[in-house]
């Protein structure tokens, strides 16, 4: 099986090699790259070639909302976990409207982060059940941006899926799930994002979270 390669952004010395060490003991996860600020995002992403980008909020030069930013006003966007702590549900949320996966805690155990490595390299997010209440509260910015928007009526069909996505299932997984083809379930994930007036999938589950919807 071919590894999955990662790069870190985190500009902790202990926090960056604790991690590697982590991820040094799995045999399907290759740490590919490591940097220690959100300026060197972007350049790291196109010398190291990443499937997964492992990225802290809270960095000195640049943060990691902005270089997530950089990576989709760039054209280099990959599958992205922020790194956080408790105190970081704002900047979460910022984060996950510039593009990423979902998140984890910075003492996340070794088969958790693993755990979540594999689910959005094959195309997950990490939405549920580790969202925290704090951050569910925050979520009425997030709608008030859609304030107006005319969403259309999900389909129970359509429903079914967005719970596997908020599940953090890919569209392989929720293809074995259903019964249906994978090729089915991508258009009903793009009809669900038109449908919620949003760009991605992760930005559909936090809008459905918020709408009672899931």
């Amino acid at each position: 099986m071919e590894k999955i390669r990662v790069m870190i952004a985190e500009d902790q010395n202990l926090v960056r090699l604790g991690i590697c060490s982590l991820l040094g003991f799995s045999e399907r996860i290759d740490v590919v790259g490591q940097v220690d600020d959100g300026s060197q995002v972007v350049d790291g992403i196109q010398q190291y070639r990443p499937d997964v980008l492992l990225i802290d909020i809270r960095m000195p030069k640049m943060t990691g909302i902005d270089a997530l930013r950089a990576m989709r006003g760039q054209g280099c966007m990959v599958p992205s976990i922020i790194l956080t702590t408790f105190d970081d549900s704002q900047l979460v949320r910022e984060g996950i409207e510039a593009g990423a996966k979902g998140y984890l805690l910075k003492d996340v155990s070794m088969d958790s982060l693993v755990d979540a490595i594999e689910r959005v390299h094959a195309g997950g997010t990490l939405m549920q059940p580790a969202i925290t209440e704090r951050t569910l509260k925050g979520l009425a910015s997030l709608e008030r941006r859609f304030e107006g928007s005319a969403t259309e009526d999900l389909s129970e069909k359509e429903l079914e899926v967005l719970r596997l996505m908020a599940g953090g299932f890919s569209n392989r997984e929720i293809s074995n799930t259903i019964h249906k083809s994978e090729g089915t379930v991508k258009n009903q994930v793009s009809s669900i994002l038109d449908k919620l007036g949003v760009r991605d999938r992760t930005q559909a589950v936090l809008r459905a979270i918020n709408m009672g919807l899931i």
